[in-house]
């Protein structure tokens, strides 16, 4: 692949917040971005270059759009195969139509982490009433289960803790075909985000840990409390999985800690991730400066932090008695605010992020978490 140099135009499939935060990325280094959704005026199109909107079978409009690019990348994971398929043929897609196809499906998912080596849940497919109990008698109670595409943020799974929720479990998950996992007793949760270019090169930003609520991310803190020889090895786990997909791109991969040390591989996202937002003003080079140099065939970037930072995701739910307030939020110097110029705000949908830097993580969390709190009059 020949290096794309300022000037060229990178594609985007999707329009949320974080094809926007690419686009501004690439707008800082004067790169153009189209975008394509079945939304027009989204957070990515207020800032690209041009907006496609049409929807992902209008496989006519793919293809113009795609010919109005010089590569096409993807910022969420429910883009159909067949409008990334149709973008290959006349552009190249990074990371590619494989990790794509994978990542859609959390039991290929699991399935490709077993066949290279990385350690997981115990797992087993359902596709019908009988299966999921066969899976229970392997998993015990409780366990999880999923339905095997579609799901994000806690959607399209339910925990199930004894056999009379079995018809309760069943009917959330609609008789889709879905994967059954026993539950794992975690200490903490953990990503890593990291990029691989056209070449080979590797580059990662360390253990980060996340903290959840209601099943949405809220709470991410780089670096992550936890041993070096923890961290080697989430690294390597990575590493081994880019390379298996032989993606140029950025990735993150989810990981469970557990009690005794053992690190087991949850999911992974082929694009940037939430839990990487801090990146943009905590490290030298952002996931999504890093996502446009791996894409266009450049070198990475320096992944090294300028100091600890903390991340808290803003969900609509603080719009519910009408605007933050933004100047309480001010007050606090070394808070970054993000927004993502979504209208509607919904409980539960992500609306923006704040970022605080301090000389040291926990330090990064109180500031990040009060600050936060003032944006409710608290």
């Amino acid at each position: 692949m020949m290096e794309l140099l300022p000037g060229s135009t990178i594609g985007i499939l999707g329009s949320g917040q974080l094809g926007r935060m690419l686009a501004m990325a690439a707008r800082r280094m004067d790169y153009h971005t189209h975008v394509f959704s079945p939304e027009s005026g989204s957070p990515t199109g207020q800032v690209a270059d041009r907006e496609f909107a049409a929807a992902y079978d209008d496989l006519e409009a793919v293809r113009r759009f795609a010919e109005g690019v010089d590569v096409v990348t993807y910022e969420f994971e429910n883009v159909p195969a067949q409008t990334a398929d149709v973008c290959a043929e006349v552009v190249p897609v990074h990371p590619g139509v494989q990790a794509l196809h994978i990542a859609q499906n959390r039991l290929r998912e699991k399935q490709f982490f077993v066949e290279i080596g990385l350690p997981v849940t115990p797992f087993k497919a359902v596709d019908s009433f009988e299966s999921l109990v066969e899976g229970l008698a392997r998993t015990g109670y409780p366990a999880v289960i999923k339905t095997a595409e579609s799901g994000y943020d806690g959607k399209g799974q339910y925990k199930i803790t004894s056999e009379h929720e079995l018809d309760k479990a069943w009917e959330a998950i609609s008789g889709r075909t879905s994967i059954l996992e026993g539950f794992v007793r975690y200490e903490r949760e953990l990503s890593v985000v990291a990029a691989r270019a056209v070449g080979g090169q590797f580059a990662h930003y360390g253990l980060i840990e996340n903290r959840h609520r209601h099943h949405i991310l809220d709470v991410s803190i780089a670096p992550a409390p936890v041993m070096g020889e923890i961290a080697e090895q989430a690294v390597a786990m990575v590493q081994r999985l880019l390379d298996a997909l032989d993606v140029a791109g950025v990735i993150c991969v989810e990981f469970f800690l557990t009690a005794d040390g053992r690190l087991l591989a949850n999911e992974f996202a082929p694009r940037p991730h939430n839990s990487g937002h801090l990146t943009v003003d905590a490290a030298v080079t952002s996931q999504f400066e890093q996502q446009l140099r791996a894409v266009c065939g450049l070198p990475l970037g320096d992944t090294g932090y300028l100091c600890p930072a903390a991340m808290v995701n803003l969900l609509g739910d603080l719009w519910r008695d009408g605007e933050p307030d933004w100047s309480s939020l001010a007050a606090f110097p070394s808070v970054k605010l993000h927004l993502y110029g979504k209208r509607q705000p919904r409980p539960g949908r992500k609306m923006g992020h704040l970022t605080a830097l301090a000389p040291t993580a926990a330090e990064a969390v109180d500031r990040v978490i009060t600050a936060r709190r003032s944006l409710s009059g608290e």
